[in-house]
Order: C-alpha cells, then sequence, then structure tokens
C-alpha cells in the first residue's frame, strides 16, 4: 500500500509526522506493508494534514487526519474519507500550472519530477539560442510574480544585451509578506521546478552563476532546498556540463538574516554582499549594475519556477490563460478568517469575490466580510463592493488596490480598521531600512498621527492624508511608497471609525 503524508510545513505544523509515524505503527500492527511518500501540500491547508492512499490505482483522501485516525485510514472506514483528491471541487477548479507536480510528487525524486514533465523545457532551451529564449518568455507575457509585475522578458533581455564578464541570476526567495506561502510552497513541494527555471535563465541571459536568497524563518524550504540542489549536482543538472552538453551553471543558497525590507531585489543585493540591507537608489539597475555590481537578473520564486513549463508547452500556451495585459496564472493564497484557507492556481482574471465567498468559502467565523486585503501588509482594504474587480494588475491598480504577491487576508465585520491602518504604519515604522526620509521619519509621525485620530483630534485624519502623499511620492522604495495603501484605504473605505474626517480626505 502506498501512502502520502505531506512534509510541508504547513501540514507539518498541524501534525503531519504525528500522523505518519502513526500510520506506520498501525500497518505494522496489522502486518501490512505500507511504503510512506512524504509529498509536498495540495494547497488545501484547512484539510491538512491531508492523508491520500493509493486506492484502485486513485490516490483517496482523508483530512484533516490525527494520529487516532491511522488504524481507520489504513482500513477504509475512516469517517474523514472525501474520495478522489483530483475530484475535489478545489482541485478540479484550478488551472495548475506552476504547481502542477506540487502535492502530487515526492519533492527530492528527480525521476518523478522527469516523468511528469520536468527537464523537457530544459532540454528544448538548450538546444535553442539566448535571444530565441528570452523571445519565448517576452512573448508568454510572463510578469514578476514577487509584486511589481515587470515584465520578465523585458529585464532578461537588458541583461542579455549587457556586456559583462560575469553575470548573475538571483532568486527572491525572501517572502516576507503577511498571508503569503505560494513561495515556501513551490520550494518544500517541487524544489527541482525552480532549480530548472534558474538554469533556463542562465541560459538566457549568458549567467552561469545563480543564487537563491532565502528567509532564515523558512528552515523546512531551506532543508529541502539544500538536498534538493546536492541531487541535482549529482544528476548532471547544475555544474561545468549541464546534462551533458558545454553550458556550465550553478547555484548557491544564501540565507537572510530576517529583514521585510530584504525582498526589495537592492536591499537584498547589498545583504547578498555581505553589506547592511539597505536600499538603493536606482539608477542604476540591477539588471546592469547589480551582485557585485555586475549584470543580475533578480526573480521571485514563482516567475522563475513558471518558466520550465512555458519552454516545454511554448508560450502561446501560457498567454492563453489570463486577462488584459496579466497572462497565465496567479496563484492566490488565501488567508486570515475564512473558512476554506490555502493555495488556489488560477489563470488571471477571477472575480475577487469569487476568490473570497466561493474558493474561500467566506469568513471561518460566518459572519459578513468587511475588507480584504489583497497584496500583502502593504496592500489595500478592499471593501465587498470591489468584490466585482478582476485579479489582474490594471485591473486591480483601477481599483485602488494591488495584486501584488497576491495574498489574500479576509476580514469579518468585527475588524477595527483604525488599529488595522495604525499596524501599517507600525509595521513600516519597524522594518524600514532607514535610508529614506519619508520612510524612516514618515511612519513613525504616521503611527502618532492615528493615535492622535482616536483621541479624537479632528485635525488629523487631513494630516495623515498629506503624510501619506509625503510618503507615497518620496520614498526609494515601496516598503514607505505602498503604506499608503492600506492607511489611506482604510480611512477612506472606513471614514466613520477615523471620527471627523473632512470630505476632501474621504
Amino acid at each position: 500500500m502506498k501512502v502520502w503524508v505531506p512534509a510541508d510545513s504547513a501540514a507539518r505544523a498541524v501534525g503531519a509526522d504525528a500522523v505518519a509515524e502513526a500510520l506506520l505503527a498501525a500497518a505494522a500492527a496489522r502486518g501490512e506493508a505500507v511504503k510512506i511518500v512524504r509529498n509536498g501540500s495540495r494547497g488545501m491547508i484547512w484539510l491538512e494534514p491531508l492523508v491520500e492512499v493509493e486506492i484502485d490505482g486513485r490516490r483517496h483522501g482523508f483530512g484533516p487526519a490525527a494520529p487516532e485516525d491511522a488504524t481507520a485510514i489504513l482500513d477504509g472506514s475512516c469517517p474523514k474519507a472525501l474520495g478522489p483528491v483530483d475530484e475535489l471541487d478545489w482541485m478540479r477548479r484550478q488551472t495548475r500550472i506552476t504547481f502542477a507536480r506540487v502535492g502530487v510528487t515526492d519533492p527530492l525524486s528527480l525521476a518523478e519530477y522527469e516523468a511528469l514533465g520536468g527537464l523537457a523545457g530544459l532540454r528544448r532551451a538548450l538546444a535553442m539560442q539566448p535571444a530565441e529564449i528570452v523571445a519565448e518568455v517576452s512573448a508568454s507575457g510572463l510578469r514578476g510574480r514577487g509584486g511589481a509585475g515587470f515584465p520578465t522578458g523585458t529585464k532578461w533581455q537588458t541583461v542579455l544585451a549587457a556586456e559583462a564578464p560575469r553575470k548573475f541570476i538571483v532568486c527572491n526567495a525572501d517572502e516576507g509578506d503577511s498571508g503569503t506561502f505560494a513561495d515556501r510552497m513551490l520550494m518544500e513541494g517541487d524544489p527541482f521546478c525552480l532549480i530548472e527555471g534558474m538554469v533556463i535563465a542562465g541560459l538566457a541571459v549568458g549567467a552561469r552563476e545563480g543564487l537563491i536568497y532565502l528567509r532564515s524563518e523558512y528552515p523546512d524550504a531551506i532543508a529541502t532546498m539544500c538536498r534538493a540542489l546536492k541531487i541535482a549536482r549529482r544528476a548532471g543538472l547544475l555544474g561545468a556540463r549541464v546534462l551533458g552538453t558545454g553550458q556550465a551553471f550553478d547555484i548557491e543558497l544564501r540565507v537572510g538574516a530576517g529583514a521585510y525590507v530584504c525582498g526589495e531585489e537592492t536591499a537584498l543585493l547589498n545583504s547578498l554582499e555581505g553589506k547592511r540591507g539597505v536600499v538603493r537608489a536606482k539608477p542604476p539597475l540591477p539588471a546592469l549594475s547589480g551582485f557585485l555590481g555586475l549584470p543580475t537578473v533578480v526573480n521571485n520564486v514563482l516567475s522563475l519556477a513558471t518558466v520550465p513549463a512555458i519552454m516545454e508547452k511554448g508560450a502561446a500556451y501560457y498567454a492563453g490563460f489570463g486577462v488584459g495585459r496579466s497572462r497565465g496564472t496567479v496563484t492566490l493564497q488565501i488567508a486570515g478568517n475564512v473558512a476554506r484557507g490555502g493555495l488556489f492556481e488560477t489563470g488571471f482574471g477571477m472575480r475577487l469575490g469569487e476568490a473570497v465567498l466561493e474558493v474561500g468559502g467566506g469568513t471561518a467565523t460566518g459572519r459578513p466580510v468587511k475588507a480584504v486585503q489583497v497584496g500583502g501588509p502593504l496592500g489595500a482594504y478592499l471593501r465587498p463592493e470591489a468584490f466585482d474587480t478582476p485579479i489582474g494588475y490594471e485591473e486591480f491598480d483601477a481599483a485602488g488596490g494591488l495584486v501584488g504577491h497576491a495574498g489574500i487576508v479576509v476580514f469579518d465585520d468585527t475588524a477595527d480598521m483604525l488599529s488595522l491602518a495604525r499596524f501599517a504604519m507600525e509595521f513600516c515604522a519597524v522594518e524600514s531600512c532607514g535610508k529614506c526620509t519619508p520612510c524612516r521619519i514618515g511612519a513613525v509621525r504616521g503611527v502618532e498621527t492615528i493615535d492622535r485620530i482616536a483621541a479624537g483630534d479632528a485635525q488629523a485624519p487631513a494630516l495623515l492624508a498629506d503624510l501619506c502623499e509625503t510618503m507615497r511620492e518620496g520614498s526609494l522604495c515601496a516598503l514607505g511608497g505602498f503604506t499608503p495603501f492600506p492607511v489611506m484605504s482604510a480611512l477612506q473605505g472606513f471614514p466613520d471609525e477615523f471620527g471627523r474626517v473632512p470630505e476632501a480626505v474621504r
């Protein structure tokens, strides 16, 4: 009998290891031989630990499983039976491209990776010229998944055209936004996909060296990536002769020290160089003067992990999904006060209300949704009136929000919007690198101003709006520049919670 028990951090946090041990013990007591595979998560976090058992050639789910369910799971009498996992509504509604293998395979089995399409994109890329690879990625419409949404092909073209003795591929795995976990799930559930994407990026721009900057708060992802890199080197996927060709590429993993601002690409590069993680002024752009002052591609985990599928299936296939200029798929991470939290990959264009109410099932408390924050702690708070907004970069921008890393945090009607606005300013004050005055000082003044509003100061709302404009226009990076999004969306969307707000500010 073959059984899958996720080793994903979310599953382990709710007892997956104990469930795996109980299943082995129950099988031994029954005199049965059981092979347990520690896979990644399918993304249905509310069902974790989600145990899967092979029955008549199909994988049937049981969850959320507990150690005391082990015997019943093995004999098929468990009341937590869900049926074939692929037929669950959560799975059937998705368009899984980047996450096609996550939760399906053993993350550290290169043979299983190849059996489900892995390395096909790299093999195609090895037969192409660098400019042809860049053109394919550009035609796919792939944009940065880290938050800015910058066209990936444009960034690659800039680095390809740059003349330098060395070039670098840097993977930004410093996933620090609240309510986001897609990068972690990908690295823990399908690490070879990220490695393959980085190798293809290296071929495309002429880089032979790659670095993964991974946050220290992800110990399981660090361990999985380290093991995957060793396996990749032994198999010839990395090294002096990639898959036996004359192309060379290797990857080094670096662990960050836990600064939120190091998710910003220039602060990340400073940290990689052993310097203090502070934002650099631009220009020059990292594509021309990045790591060690050399041309550098800095891409998010999901951007790089999507490249193998684009190269395997073709740009037109990927571009066939999406809405407007947002092509391909988006990996929604649904969290907060929500009935069904987890990761859901779908084509850009799904309406926000569908994601929250139909996919997520509304609030966990059963109370009405009051606000949804999309895009991490710097994202705007959107009211239910915005639920018809299609999830896309330009579409969200027009609605006063941002997609960011596509984290969706749900709040019910008990949420205190003034306190949430204060938290945004406090977060910025704590996490600011201190390089620019609007962010370093503005966030501190912002906390003080919101406290004045809470104390009944009628002049403070207008002052807060003016301060937010200064931060938005004058900050060096998105930390200070985007903090006004949650603050002003709370102030303007829920003015009654901020006392007497002048009409000019509403």
